[in-house]
Parts: C-alpha cells; sequence; structure tokens
C-alpha cells in the first residue's frame, strides 16, 4: 500500500511533460489524478511523449487514462477534454490543491501559474526549459514563489531547439519528484 494512495494531483498538459509525469505519479501509487487536455497524438509526439503508434489519431487524455490504468488498475482518474483558457482555469483545477503545469505555450503557462497562485491554498509545480540536448546536469528544480515550484534550465527554448526524449523526460522527473516531496510534507528551501 502506497502512502500516496489518498493523495490527488492534477496534470495540466499531456504531451512530453505530463505524460511522463503522469506516468510516474500511477508508478509511485499517487492514488487520484486530473488528466486535462484537448489535443490528439501525433506521429511528431512519440519521441518524447508516452503514448504508442497505436494512439496516433486519439486523443491524449484518453489514450492516457488507458495506459495509466493498466500502470496502475486502483488509480482513480479524472479526465478532461478540454482546452485550458483563462475562463475555465480555475473551476477545472478548483478541487485540485496540487497542479502540475506541462503546457507547451509560454502564454498559456504563464496564465495558468498566474490563474492558480489566486488560490492561496494551490501549490504549482512547472516545466520550463528542457529542449536541445544540453547538459541533464542543467536541469534542476528551484522554489519561486512560497506556491511556485518550476523545474528545467529555464532558459532552452523549444522554438529554437528540437524536444529529445531523455531532457523531457529528466525534467518530468524533476516535476513528479517535486510533487513526490511535497505530497510527502517536504518543501524546497
Amino acid at each position: 500500500m502506497s502512502c500516496y494512495q489518498d493523495k490527488a494531483v492534477a496534470i495540466a498538459g499531456l504531451g512530453g511533460l505530463g505524460s511522463n509525469i503522469a506516468v510516474m505519479l500511477a508508478r509511485s501509487g499517487v492514488g487520484k489524478l486530473l488528466l486535462v487536455d484537448y489535443d490528439r497524438v501525433e506521429h511528431s509526439n512519440l519521441n518524447r511523449q508516452y503514448y504508442l503508434p497505436c494512439h496516433v489519431g486519439r486523443l491524449k487524455a484518453e489514450a492516457l487514462a488507458e495506459q495509466l490504468l493498466q500502470i496502475n488498475p486502483a488509480l482513480q482518474l479524472t479526465v478532461r477534454v478540454e482546452k485550458i483558457t483563462v475562463g475555465n482555469a480555475a473551476e477545472l483545477f478548483a478541487q485540485w490543491p496540487l497542479v502540475c503545469e506541462a503546457l507547451d505555450d509560454a502564454a498559456a503557462k504563464a496564465m495558468l501559474i498566474n490563474t492558480l497562485l489566486t488560490d492561496k491554498k494551490k501549490i504549482i509545480v512547472s516545466g520550463s526549459g528542457m529542449a536541445g540536448l544540453g547538459s541533464a546536469n542543467a536541469i534542476y528544480t528551484a522554489r519561486k514563489m512560497a506556491r511556485l515550484y518550476v523545474c528545467g534550465d529555464e532558459h532552452s527554448d523549444m522554438g529554437q531547439e528540437n524536444m529529445w526524449a531523455p531532457r523531457v523526460q529528466i525534467c518530468a522527473g524533476h516535476q513528479a519528484n517535486m510533487v513526490l516531496r511535497l505530497l510527502a510534507g517536504w518543501q524546497e528551501p
């Protein structure tokens, strides 16, 4: 029995970061996950996201949910197939005190973080900077505000460099690890 089975985590975006974070949390025994994404799996996603060729064309949230239940059949999943907007972000995550931000678009990331930080009980673990083939040692976790943690190198840009599985998964691992630490009651200085 996992010490995390009664814990709940929301994941905003189910691409390279979010799909891998979800798998790590399911394998770690987190009992409740909210998966939010509106997109479909594309061939170009397969180099870094937790999907298989048979998932191409399917909704990411539904394909990932099936895989997570194979990993952890006791997992309680809530799946929302919708785009996160300024109009629905607060409602989507209202009942989830810990949110992993894993969106691709910088403006969408900023909007979600700013919206969620208005809730004084919400903690956000975000990803920023994991593109390219830079050193894995450049990826780190930093507490940026009382309720905001950022994982990544904070500067590599997916618009300028390709996204590769190793650095994306390392960043996702940082995010999942920070979530587990927070669920266990630990905090970064």
